[in-house]
């Protein structure tokens, strides 16, 4: 009779485990499923983002982008062509001036050149008035508007953006501008562009406001480069990532200096600490204590 007692308690016990088990196993069951029901929720109510619609850009092989690379000087002296005879209609360059070009995409003669065809306004003079002088070296490339407001009328409200910096300020620099450039096309079917805007996969949200800037045969270049798309995309990019980055070339130039120096010095310490300092490295100093007399 003890024996089935103890039995008897033994099942109960058991099954007792049990359903405390099936209960915390049914809470948890109930809490995935819950936060499972209120993420697909969340994910269905969140609203899609304009940067979840643009096309990833390639990785292309920039001339300028190796550890001891430099900028291609031809290829920035057509970009600046590009620029002036196509994009400086729309879009400033506020932070270029026309001494920058010397030695980098114009001889001194040719940015005076350049310089003296534009009209300054300057003053007071004596009497306090205002006056048109040519340009000089030390003054800043013109911009096309002379305030933002202007630049958003003539625009239909979109203000062009200031191109001295717009490589740097994308995530995916020249690769970003140079798809955007080439990457104009009809929209699929089922995607309808509004009046005013065109198709671009790589802008995000699809609409982009400014038209297709380049097309092939657009203008002809001083040196006899077939002038397509793909080339005058190549050339301006190049050219706004030199006004973007005007050190890069000394950057590379000082960092190889430095590597240099560096790589001696590490050599010398090292010859020091392996050969001049190996005996006193390797010296053991070994205490023995005297018997007191």
């Amino acid at each position: 009779v003890g024996f089935a007692i103890l039995h008897r308690g033994t099942m109960f016990s058991a099954l007792r485990a049990l359903r405390v088990d099936l209960r915390r196993l049914a809470g948890s069951f109930t809490i995935v499923a819950g936060g499972t029901a209120v993420a697909l929720t969340a994910a269905e109510f969140t609203s899609v983002q304009a940067t979840d619609l643009e096309l990833h850009t390639s990785k292309y092989p920039w001339s300028h982008s190796g550890f001891l690379s430099t900028f291609d000087h031809a290829s920035m002296r057509r970009g600046f062509q590009v620029y002036k005879e196509v994009c400086s209609a729309c879009h400033s360059l506020n932070y270029i001036a026309f001494r920058n070009l010397i030695g980098n995409t114009h001889t001194e003669d040719e940015a005076k050149a350049l310089a003296e065809e534009v009209q300054v306004k300057d003053g007071p003079d004596d009497k306090g008035a205002y006056y048109n002088r040519p340009g000089k070296l030390s003054d800043y490339l013109p911009a096309p508007y002379p305030n933002e407001e202007a630049a958003r009328a003539s625009n239909g409200g979109a203000a062009p953006p200031d191109l001295s910096l717009i490589i740097k300020a994308r995530h995916t620099r020249e690769d970003y501008v140079f798809s955007l450039l080439t990457g104009y096309q009809e929209p699929p079917a089922g995607v309808e562009v509004r009046e005013g805007l065109h198709y671009n996969p790589y802008f995000p949200g699809q609409a982009i406001a400014m038209a297709p800037p380049l097309y092939d045969g657009q203008l002809e270049f001083e040196d006899g480069t077939p002038a397509t798309l793909s080339q005058m995309a190549k050339d301006v990019v190049t050219f706004l990532t030199w006004a973007a980055e005007p050190e890069h070339d000394e950057r590379k130039r000082m960092g190889m200096k430095a590597f240099i120096v560096v790589s001696l010095l590490a050599s010398a310490l090292w010859y020091a600490k392996r050969v001049r300092f190996s005996a006193i490295k390797t010296r053991v100093v070994k205490f023995e204590p005297q018997n007191k007399a």
